[in-house]
């Protein structure tokens, strides 16, 4: 079935370019007589030369007739009638592309084109219209090849002017073969085609009677003396017919049918070409001139396929495809094979017979090297639109990348045309799509074409968009902004390059680059340039921390960024119950709040409000300024009418310095302006203030800054942020970007104010150990007293409230013990660690005085320590809308080690109840030297000795770093050893007992460690350091007192008087064996031996354990033969029949025996004495 050329785009394409061409003569005036309407003769005739609603029979070489209903002529000037120049045409290729560049200017300025808008268009079949233009080009530029009819002219037309002098003459001038084009001079093309002679007249030159005479001259056939063979029969001058083609291709028809159709004839000719084999290879063979039975054969073809007679197009070109072949005529063979591919399309015959003979013809051309690469380019988009129209838009794209040559310019357009392709796929190949756009648009950048690379590049956004392809992404949008800055437009330049700032996946060398080319753009704007959502510094919201005072009050930031849950657990105690304390605390203002914010959050006007925003930089180094919040307040009367408003505006915002300068006295709030630098890879928090001054309602609306002078950035927190999350009876401190941004701005009176600090003089840094004062200082300026204050610390171990006494007197002398007294006191044993510290019920803070209160500060452990403060009070005015507040204050101390203490403790062999105590003092410092004190002692009735004098000990009364020594001690007990017929008494009460290191004429007093705050955190340590020994009464506690020689020049210490304690606590003094015991008796006896030897001798017997103990005592004889005698053998063996041996001398029924089991005997903590008696009877010599 034949295919109507009009239903593809292929056939209309085929219907405009393999058409008869008429090539016209033309006189100069009868150029000059059109162009007085703008045109040239061509032009004016070009509408006549389409005819597309006829319907006329026409019959070739078949006897079967068949309609035309679509018909065109090509008119060309005889001087166009020949091969074009190549550098010409490519020159025309670039206007095209050029002028579709400046027509698509505007849509540069757009936002960039979406997928779906694209699939739409390329759907509908309405590409760009510059891209037919372009391939017209393409085609036009192999138009007039002398291996190919179609371009050939069939006829001519010859036109003059009726100004013209002897009209008839100029016909025989024009028609001169120095003015024919090669194609009839060279012979590749028979010069005797039909001729049509036209006279122009123009009736503003004069009446038509001239022209009228000079027409009817015409019509006497005057040009038969100019054509000596001419018939009398035959109509010279007769106009251009279809018929005229029809008779040709019939005549040409019956000689190629007499010379190579039929068996016979086809033999002949395979033996005439069989001596051929052996010809060179040529790109258009040998010379074929129009009379050859090859160029009829051709002649025939093509013209057969102008007038659709497709079948015997299709026989011609088979007859003659062989051979070319054979004789190696390539071009012509390529040629013949690509219009059997077109023929078989229209014919709508074999599809495969069809591509495979435009591959054929496309291959063949491309081998043929730069001659057959334009008739390889025309090929290609004949077998491209054949793909297109059968909707294999794959394979088409594939041929497009093909069809790309050496030209950068063609071969962008063809890629481009290609991305198109795979976008209509089904389903479409969107990453093929854009990486085609991709390659098209930097083609077009080679060759200049910013415009177009710009046009491709924005196509692509759309398919990177949601994909992980970030270097891509970088690379598409950097090159947009750089050819957009090429165009001056720095707006659209800076939105693309503002894409790739946040590229942290970039090298550093790539990040810099950007960054240097986008503050070049924005330079080159000659303003400051304002941007929505920079992306540098890197600003995580999601950690945005908004902190502001309510009930609650903050002594520093970081006690406002501590996690409210540690606030929560050490403020229970001391605040009301949250039962009946409400959120907001607005009940008796709930009448004058408008509805929509009495559950916003609550702040203090005078109070100021903490920002906290983390930035990030990515391995490039920045300098941002200007950090500042954007807001929006109102202001209220008494009454609860709206008094102003004061927005987000760059003329009303007040700004603040780093050190909170207030500018002016008539905004509604102070807010504060900070400048930062980042460096590479560094995060950083911004802190920033606002301090709302009257009333009203603040909103957080957004954050603002300048980086590197030139940028301005801004963000508006959106909804995603500020998302409403207020749980009733809920305490909030800090906002995360979740939490409402609104707050509503009351009046409080009687603030408490502190100093700061607040508690002076506190060290950063000091040595583990270290016992110093501090003191708290607080103050309230308004008419209104604080009182019920309570207080309470996070670890009792490393600060102890003291008493109001403390600030009167002077430490550490406050600790030292009298000179005339004797024992210390007992030792306390409360427990304050975890209780609530009431100020008396009197303490009132009010004016300008501040209050003092003293603290105690010991570095318990090295290491890096939190401490958390909160203070309770209340306002003394009953109509406050908050009726109490907390002052939260938090610390962080650096313990560094000063002493390790090491104690060891062995029983005396010459003594119950004495001990021989080891002190090992390591000193961990490398620059510190510290003078050792005093070592006291804790336990029940213990009394500590030196062993050796202290200058002994200490020859140069300091410990250097690094340096070790160790000393001994006598420890022995003070109580008295009771038997067991005493009762058995209570535990005693713990003393202590003191060990001057120091000698005594350096005149330093002992420190009494039963004294607060010694005796206090002694106590803590004890609960600490929780052992086994705990509660044992033979539990030993140790206090090393020292101090630094010198003053340290680190401004982080504080050189402020101090102490440094160290405690080891639950030291045992029990052995391993739980009953000692001691032998008593004379250590030389004389004896005449007239009788028997006694010897009385005392065992003590000591039971350490507190648990009842059964002892059974062995004893030994030396002699022989009595053998070994144990337990009461042992004392029955000493009886008046055997005299030798151990006696009992106290009676066993005066023994007290705890136990009602007869025969044991039972000590109980107790020194239970036995008198032993040893005999033996020895006989004098003879």
């Amino acid at each position: 079935m034949t295919v109507d050329p009009a239903n593809t785009s292929l056939g209309r394409m085929l219907l405009e370019e393999i058409s008869p061409v008429v090539m016209v003569l033309s006189t100069p005036l009868v150029e000059e007589a059109c162009l007085k309407n703008g045109l040239s003769f061509l032009q004016m005739l070009n509408p006549f030369s389409s005819f597309n609603n006829i319907d006329v029979p026409e019959r070739t070489a078949s006897d079967q007739p068949y309609r035309l209903q679509k018909f065109k002529l090509r008119l060309y000037y005889a001087s166009d009638v020949k091969q074009p120049n190549l550098e010409v045409g490519k020159k025309k290729l670039k206007e095209i592309i050029t002028q579709a560049g400046e027509k698509d200017l505007s849509e540069l300025c757009s936002d960039a084109p979406q997928i779906s808008n694209a699939l739409v268009s390329s759907e509908s079949g309405n590409p760009p219209s510059w891209f037919q233009c372009f391939n017209k080009q393409l085609v036009h530029m192999v138009s007039f090849s002398d291996h190919e009819a179609f371009d050939h002219p069939v006829a001519c037309l010859l036109v003059a002017s009726s100004k013209d002098e002897q009209p008839i003459n100029r016909f025989v001038d024009l028609f001169n073969t120095n003015k024919l084009p090669s194609l009839l001079n060279d012979g590749a093309m028979d010069p005797k085609i039909l001729k049509d002679f036209l006279l122009v007249h123009d009736n503003q030159d004069g009446p038509p009677d001239r022209a009228t005479k000079l027409l009817a001259e015409m019509r006497k056939n005057p040009w038969a003396p100019y054509k000596s063979d001419a018939s009398p029969s035959q109509h010279l001058g007769c106009f251009l017919n279809v018929d005229d083609i029809s008779e040709k291709i019939r005549v040409l028809n019956q000689q190629v049918s007499a010379t190579r159709k039929g068996f016979r004839n086809q033999i002949k000719n395979l033996w005439w070409r069989k001596g051929k084999e052996d010809v060179v290879d040529s790109p258009t063979g040998s010379m074929y001139t129009f009379s050859s039975i090859e160029s009829q054969i051709r002649v025939s073809g093509d013209y057969a396929f102008m007038l659709r007679d497709y079948e015997l197009a299709l026989s011609n070109y088979r007859l003659i495809s062989t051979d070319y072949k054979l004789d190696k005529a390539w071009k012509r063979y390529a040629g013949v094979q690509e219009m059997t591919g077109l023929t078989y399309f229209l014919l709508d015959q074999s599809r495969k017979e069809a591509e495979y003979c435009l591959e054929n013809a496309f291959n063949t051309y491309s081998k043929l090297g730069s001659s057959g690469q334009q008739n390889a380019t025309r090929c290609g988009l004949w077998w491209i639109e054949m793909l297109k129209t059968r909707d294999q838009y794959k394979e088409a794209a594939i041929v497009y990348f093909r069809v790309c040559g050496e030209d950068p310019l063609p071969s962008a357009v063809m890629l481009e045309q290609a991305s198109y392709c795979y976008l209509l796929t089904k389903p479409s190949m969107l990453r093929k799509y854009g990486f085609h756009l991709v390659l098209a648009g930097d083609h077009y950048k080679k060759c200049d074409q910013i415009k177009h690379a710009i046009r491709t590049y924005r196509s692509a956004i759309s398919v990177l968009k949601g994909t992980k392809w970030n270097h891509i992404k970088d690379h598409v949008h950097f090159h947009i902004g750089q050819w957009y800055a090429s165009l001056e437009m720095y707006d659209v330049a800076v939105k693309h390059m503002l894409e790739v700032l946040a590229c942290s996946h970039q090298s550093k060398t790539t990040q810099e680059f950007f960054l240097r080319d986008f503050l070049q753009i924005v330079q080159k704007t000659g303003k400051t340039f304002e941007v929505m959502k920079l992306q540098l510094p890197v600003i995580n919201f999601s950690s945005l921390t908004i902190i502001f005072e309510d009930n609650r009050t903050y002594a520093s930031p970081s006690a406002a960024s501590t996690r409210e849950s540690l606030w929560h657990s050490l403020e229970e105690e001391m605040i009301p119950s949250f039962s009946t304390a409400r959120t907001n605390w607005l009940e008796l203002q709930s009448k004058l709040i408008p509805k929509k914010y009495r559950e916003s959050n609550v702040c203090v006007a005078g109070d100021i409000m903490l920002f906290g925003v983390s930035l990030s930089s990515f391995v490039v180094p920045l300098a941002a300024t200007s950090f500042c919040f954007g807001k929006k307040t109102d202001e209220w009367t008494p009454d609860g009418n709206k008094l102003s408003e004061e927005n987000d505006n760059d003329d009303n915002c007040e700004k603040l310095t780093t050190n909170m300068d207030i500018s002016s006295d008539n905004s509604l709030f102070i807010l504060s302006e900070v400048d930062c630098s980042l460096g590479a890879g560094e995060t950083i928090t911004v802190l920033l203030t606002v301090k709302p001054r009257v009333e009203g309602t603040l909103q957080i609306v957004g954050v603002r800054w300048k980086l590197s002078g030139s940028v301005v950035g801004f963000h508006n927190f959106q909804s995603n942020y500020v998302k409403k999350n207020v749980v009733k009876g809920s305490r909030k401190a800090k906002l995360s970007p979740n939490d409402n941004l609104k707050f509503m701005v009351i009046k409080v009176y009687a603030p408490l104010q502190y100093f700061t600090p607040p508690i002076q003089p506190l060290p950063e840094k000091l040595y583990a150990g270290t016992l110093q004062q501090l003191v708290l200082e607080l103050r309230n300026q308004s008419e209104f007293p604080v009182k019920n204050l309570k207080m309470k610390v996070s670890h009792s171990r490393f600060l102890n409230i003291g008493n109001r006494e403390n600030l009167t007197t002077q430490f550490p002398a406050c600790l030292e013990k009298e000179r005339d007294s004797g024992q210390s006191g007992a030792l306390a044993n409360s427990d304050m660690s975890h209780e609530v510290f009431l100020f008396p019920e009197d303490t009132l803070i009010q004016g300008e005085m501040p209050f003092l209160w003293p603290l105690w500060l010991r570095a318990a452990v090295p290491g890096y320590i939190s401490l958390y403060i909160s203070i309770y009070y209340e306002m003394g005015d009953i109509s406050s809308v908050i009726r109490y507040r907390t002052l939260r204050l938090h610390y962080n101390l650096q313990v560094l080690p000063s002493l390790d203490v090491y104690f060891q403790i062995s029983p005396s062999p010459l003594r119950l109840q004495q001990f021989l105590v080891r002190m090992d003092v390591v000193n961990r410092t490398s620059t510190e030297s510290f003078h050792l004190h005093q070592l006291s002692s804790l336990g029940n009735q213990w009394e500590i000795s030196l062993l050796q004098p202290p200058d002994s000990i200490f020859p140069l009364h300091s410990l250097k770093a690094g340096q070790g020594l160790s000393c001994f001690f006598m420890l022995k007990s003070c109580r008295k050893l009771s038997n067991s017929e005493d009762t058995i008494s209570s535990i005693s009460t713990p003393l202590a007992s003191d060990v001057r290191l120091v000698p005594q004429g350096s005149g330093d007093s002992v420190y009494d460690i039963t004294r607060s705050p010694l005796v206090d955190f002694h106590h803590c340590e004890r609960l600490q350091q929780e052992s086994s020994q705990q509660g044992d009464l033979n539990a030993i506690d140790f206090i090393l007192i020292s101090r630094t020689l010198k003053i340290n020049a680190d401004p982080g210490f504080c050189n402020a008087p101090h102490l440094i304690s160290h405690h080891s606590c639950h030291c045992s003094v029990a052995s391993a064996a739980p009953i000692s015991w001691l032998v008593e008796g004379p250590g030389t006896l004389h004896h005449n031996f007239s009788s028997f030897c006694e010897v009385k001798l005392k065992m003590t017997i000591y039971n350490s354990t507190g648990a009842t103990t059964f002892v059974r005592m062995k004893t030994f004889n030396s002699s022989s033969n009595v053998g070994r005698l144990t337990g009461v053998n042992a004392i029955q063996s000493a009886t008046p029949g055997n005299q030798a041996g151990w006696h009992d001398v106290s009676l066993v029924n005066e023994i007290k025996v705890a136990s009602n089991i007869p025969g044991t005997q039972h000590l109980i903590g107790k020194c239970l004495p036995v008198y032993l008696v040893w005999t033996k009877l020895h006989q004098c010599p003879t």
